[in-house]
């Protein structure tokens, strides 16, 4: 079956899924193949649940006038959302960078849905399934729709964008994330700038940070181009107040106390801030959207507990965002603060090198104790006795003592997978 006629079968359905667990009746269901699944042997469950479609590749499983047999399951949903995407006919931004992406990706939607019908990526599905999932939930009703791209090695970001060929894109940063795969931070350069590369090659809209010397670098010669920044009046100007702990900034004569904390959220701040200037949203409109927005899912959160104060910023960690989170934390004029810092992940050869760089930066900040949790930051040396190592959350949890905190400002930041939001339960 061609794309196209696929496309007219999609269009009968209210809606798809991937999930069996999921599907509503009338939804077109893919089955998607992982290492630990074969979503063909759902097709059966998929029928029952009343599925008007099932998309498969397995010809066993070709038993219904309701399934569809294609080449790769995967494949056709990809080729399916970049035909889609064309057949709406709307804008499209695309944001990828090492930090910050679904941070800005939520600001961006929440500036922009003052004016605009907005469809955005759902929580952090960003990579080769989650773009076109984002994609094919965009409808007639969608006016702007705002894609988070993201990647862990080179490629991947062209390979994106070749999907969902955006308008329009930005990128937040380079760091040192996904080190191992993208092979140093040259090479995560490399992959993140693929977004500007396709913009550019395709004579699109780019916007950035005129303060980033690689983005000023990398869109020199391009004319269709949107900066902001604090210093350089060729760009359009925002001020940073303060981070103490909430962002403040000023756009023209406009002051803007925002819910995020963190410096390093500033930038995150103003990309918002200029894309809804570009679409014509209005400063007043972009001020009562950003001082509304309240982050979630571990990004930056202020947690009340008895009577410490927690910044909780465990969804994710590299060298450069724990870096961040550390020189804020230092600069907080907060008493009996306390860090609580997790493994960082896929940083492949340089991880030995990249955890005790992290450990001599928290040694040397106005921070009163500091815990390392994890086998890389246990392997690190410290003779700091203000520093306590643990090869793992289960070792700490059981050698803390709940009594011992009190009246304190803590920091809890690490990679995904040590999940140290499990701190809120033993404090």
């Amino acid at each position: 079956m061609k794309i196209n006629e696929l496309h007219t079968l999609f269009l009968e359905c209210n809606g798809f899924s991937t999930d069996t667990r999921e599907i509503s009746k009338n939804n077109m269901f893919f089955a998607l193949k992982g290492e630990n699944f074969n979503g063909n042997k759902f097709t059966n469950q998929a029928i029952e649940k009343g599925a008007k479609y099932i998309i498969i590749d397995e010809i066993a499983f070709n038993n219904s006038t309701k399934t569809i047999l294609v080449n790769n399951v995967l494949e056709t949903l990809q080729q399916l959302a970049s035909f889609h995407r064309t057949y709406l006919k709307i804008p499209i931004i695309a944001l990828t960078g090492s930090n910050g992406k679904t941070t800005t990706k939520e600001l961006i939607n929440t500036v922009l849905s003052k004016k605009y019908s907005t469809t955005a990526t759902i929580g952090n599905l960003n990579n080769h399934i989650g773009v076109p999932l984002t994609l094919l939930s965009m409808d007639k009703n969608t006016e702007i729709g705002i894609v988070e791209m993201g990647a862990n090695h080179k490629n991947e970001i062209e390979f994106l964008c070749n999907i969902a060929k955006p308008d329009f894109g930005y990128i937040t940063n380079f760091g040192k994330a996904h080190l191992e795969g993208f092979g140093g931070i040259e090479g995560v350069i490399e992959g993140k700038s693929e977004l500007y590369h396709f913009l550019i090659e395709n004579n699109k809209y780019i916007f950035f940070n005129a303060e980033d010397k690689i983005q000023k670098e990398k869109t020199n010669n391009y004319i269709k181009k949107f900066g902001f920044s604090e210093t350089d009046s060729n760009y359009y100007k925002i001020e940073y107040i303060e981070a103490n702990p909430f962002v403040k900034l000023k756009i023209e004569d406009y002051k803007i106390a925002s819910k995020l904390i963190g410096k390093y959220n500033f930038t995150n701040l103003c990309a918002a801030s200029i894309i809804g200037k570009y679409f014509n949203v209005k400063l007043p409109e972009i001020k009562e959207a950003i001082e509304n927005y309240t982050p979630t899912n571990n990004r930056s959160q202020i947690i009340e507990k008895g009577t410490c104060k927690i910044i909780m910023d465990a969804y994710n960690a590299n060298p450069t965002s724990m870096k961040a989170a550390l020189e804020n934390f230092n600069n907080l004029k907060s008493k009996n603060k306390i860090a609580f810092l997790g493994d960082m992940f896929e940083l492949g050869a340089s991880a030995k090198q990249e955890h005790q760089s992290i450990s001599n930066l928290a040694a040397n900040y106005n921070i009163d104790f500091i815990y390392l949790i994890g086998e890389n930051f246990n392997l690190t040396k410290n003779n700091s006795p203000k520093i306590k190592q643990y090869a793992s959350f289960k070792d700490l949890k059981k050698d803390f003592n709940t009594g011992t905190i009190e009246n304190a400002t803590l920091l809890i930041k690490g990679s995904r997978g040590m999940a140290l939001e499990r701190l809120i339960d033993i404090l």
